[in-house]
């Protein structure tokens, strides 16, 4: 028996999960969702606030494609290019001393005063995602997905 294909279940699964978690945490409030990404300060107000709203129905639909393994290369791809996006503005906050809360997982923007921001576990947490989509990227075949059942009746 293989064990590649389970481990690739296994991170295809958990990288479904922090998709399905971080969108459904936001999309009972896309307006949050829209203050979060305009707490970045990278995008004009309406654009973040599109930004914002969209973000959810991204991460929905990445997280559900995950967790049936439709599409898993191109899912690991775009999951991947998102963690990057996420990076980068983490760290550019922090280089810019903005005090925010990510929003990854939820209503982010400006942090009440006494809170500090969590910038470097957040930068980690991302670079772990990050690793979990580059496992994809290379090594999409994965047990117990629709891609594999797909492939198999070629």
């Amino acid at each position: 028996m293989r064990v590649q294909p389970w481990v690739g279940a296994a991170v295809r699964l958990g990288l479904a999960a922090v998709w399905l978690f971080a969108g459904g945490s936001k999309v009972t409030d896309l307006a949050g969702s829209g203050r979060a990404v305009n707490a970045y300060q990278v995008f004009p107000y309406d654009l973040a606030m599109v930004i914002g709203a969209a973000l959810p129905f991204v991460e929905l639909a990445l997280g559900v494609l995950l967790l049936i393994g439709l599409a898993t290369r191109l899912c690991a791809v775009v999951s991947a290019g998102l963690l990057v996006v996420f990076i980068a503005g983490i760290t550019s906050a922090w280089v810019r001393g903005l005090r925010i809360d990510c929003g990854c997982f939820g209503v982010g923007g400006e942090l009440a005063a006494g809170q500090t921001p969590a910038y470097g576990p957040e930068i980690a947490r991302d670079l772990a995602f990050l690793a979990l989509a580059g496992f994809l990227v290379w090594w999409p075949r994965t047990a117990l997905s629709t891609d594999s059942w797909v492939n198999s009746n070629r």
